[in-house]
């Protein structure tokens, strides 16, 4: 095996001698365009999604989909994608990627309804696994080892430049609202980008494929897609079907199918050592441990983002650019600890840098939860913006250490399938955690509308009062709002009109200073609905972050960081 890595590098290296520098430029501009489309989808579509909401009278099962559907689809194609590379050639590969994924974001942008948006988001996700682990291949075949530290560094600026600016572009797109597209200009961008980045692949990037390349594992696939789908599914339908016993009978059914996918991968891997997911990797202690705490980190983080942009948009009132814009100290807070703080201080830190980053990202939590109560309804962006700075410092840390904790002890020819691996385990904790941070975000908004509607009740009485309504009159209009906020709350299609609130609509005699009263008393309530929500699920991602800490000492107290290491 050893000398067949010899061999592999030595290859490489004399491929690398072999390119102009005019290719190389172009051939990294493409991959590099590649890498951000992917990058870019995965963070604009969280601040369009009240929007599609509207435009496609999505259920919030519906939207949970346009999410973890990707993030599936992503984590479960990753590493097959890979090895197809080594296979059939990963300019091949590649240019099929890139092809899948411009026609999936035009099917995207031409979208009349969920189901189909929610496929083609699926088929986006499949698409960006066979692109995405071509990339540092093809840039392995091109650059000299020398020069593919620079290589990293680049593309670790853009990930984080895409985290930041891809919401702010999503906003814009919105906002403009391009010959009255509305949204779906967030998918018909990748477009252009896609069909110019084929035509430059075909002319510019090298063929190559590995000398010993591990087969596909059809089998392992198929079971990871049957066990995340027996764990997915039921969390993100489960409340908008009432919870069916069937739902539970899934969740439990999760159990016995991963049981099967590990004795396979076992089995696989005796049989000719190419198991989707290798053994003996969790033979290094801090490699199965790290996992862990990635898959947990990263459902407190998904859930997170889709929150976020729900409570700021629909409760707070924000438009998409607003909401956008709102969000930029957290990416700020993540770039800024990666890329000056992160590389110093992790290797020396070790496993006390995920301890800190999680301790970062919980008083961040907290301190804009607070800052949300504090201040209430009104609260402005520059008052969210505290917390959220401090959650991106600690996210930072965590980020950084958790990658290396993962990695460290691994042997470097293992590399690209420990890395591989790793990825997938952080889409597969982003898709669990977009589940079950929506049972408990939008059940909360489901239950609680009556309770924070009777906290604005008085003030819409009085005020009615004041209009010289009738105390009958009074309490009709009130107990008939109240009905419709309370039905429209429980609506899975937020766009439809309840029969109580067509009843409401139909009544006459509303002056226009009734209407401004019930108009105001209901926005306050539908805010303070969301506050809570939000609330319930920050103190659940607390608690998920928490853990990470308590798991972390599980690690090595030091790192052994190695900068050659890549993603995969």
């Amino acid at each position: 095996m050893e000398d067949t890595e010899i061999a592999q590098h030595k290859s490489a290296h004399e491929h690398a001698s072999g390119f102009t520098d005019r290719q190389k430029k172009i051939a990294l501009t493409v991959v590099a365009a590649a890498f951000i489309m992917d990058l870019l989808d995965s963070t604009i579509v969280n601040i369009a999604i009240p929007a599609i909401q509207t435009n496609l009278h999505a259920s919030f099962a519906s939207i949970q989909w346009l999410v973890a559907g990707y993030l599936l689809a992503f984590a479960t194609f990753l590493i097959t994608g890979g090895r197809m590379g080594d296979v059939f050639g990963y300019k091949k590969i590649f240019m099929i990627g890139v092809g899948g994924f411009t026609v999936a974001s035009l099917l995207s942008g031409l979208a009349w309804s969920p189901e189909i948006l929610i496929f083609t988001r699926v088929l986006q996700g499949a698409s960006a696994a066979m692109m995405v682990p071509q990339v540092m291949s093809m840039m392995q075949i091109m650059y000299k080892p020398s020069e593919r530290g620079a290589i990293n560094g680049l593309f670790g600026a853009l990930g984080g430049l895409s985290a930041s600016l891809g919401p702010v572009i999503g906003g814009l797109l919105i906002q403009a609202n391009l010959f009255g597209l509305d949204w779906r200009p967030i998918f018909f961008i990748n477009v252009p980008v896609g069909i110019v980045a084929l035509i430059l692949a075909s002319r510019f990037l090298p063929e190559g494929k590995s000398p010993h390349p591990l087969k596909l594992d059809i089998i392992g696939t198929v079971l990871v897609v049957l066990t995340l789908s027996l764990l997915v599914y039921p969390l993100i339908q489960g409340r908008e079907l009432d919870w069916p016993i069937w739902t539970f009978v899934m969740l439990v059914a999760a159990i016995p199918a991963f049981v099967i996918f590990i004795w396979s991968q076992r089995r696989k891997d005796r049989k000719d050592g190419s198991a989707l997911v290798q053994p003996s990797l969790f033979r290094v202690k801090s490699f199965g441990s790290g996992l862990v705490i990635n898959l947990i980190f990263q459902v407190a983080m998904a859930g997170f983002f889709l929150t976020f942009g729900i409570f700021t948009q629909i409760g707070l009132g924000f438009s998409a650019i607003h909401a956008a814009l709102t969000g930029l100290p957290l990416a700020i807070g993540i770039t800024f600890t990666m890329t000056v703080l992160g590389r110093a201080l992790i290797p020396r830190l070790g496993r006390k840098a995920i301890m800190i980053g999680a301790a970062g990202m919980a008083a961040g939590m907290g301190i804009l939860i607070w800052l949300v109560f504090a201040i209430g309804v009104d609260i402005n962006s520059w008052q969210i913006a505290p917390g959220l700075f401090v959650m991106g410092i600690g996210m930072g840390f965590l980020f950084g250490a958790l990658y290396t904790a993962v990695l460290n002890g691994v042997d470097t020819k293992h590399a690209g399938s420990a890395s591989g691996t790793l990825n997938a385990v952080q889409q597969v904790g982003g898709a669990i955690g977009i589940a079950i941070v929506g049972v408990i975000y939008f059940g909360q908004l489901s239950t609680g509308s009556a309770i924070h509607f009777d906290e604005v009740k008085p003030q819409i009485q009085s005020q009615l009062a004041a209009a010289h309504v009738p105390e009958a009159a009074q309490t009709a209009i009130v107990d008939g709002v109240k009905n419709c906020f309370v039905d429209r709350s429980k609506e899975k299609d937020s766009t439809i009109v309840p029969a109580s609130c067509q009843t409401l609509a139909n009544t006459p005699g509303g002056s226009a200073q009734i209407t401004t009263i019930i108009t105001d008393g209901v926005k306050k309530a539908n805010a303070t609905n969301f506050q809570y929500a939000f609330r319930s699920a920050i103190i659940f991602e607390v608690i998920i972050v928490a853990t990470t800490i308590c798991l972390s000492f599980l690690l090595p107290k030091k790192f052994h960081h190695d900068d050659t290491i890549v993603g995969a």
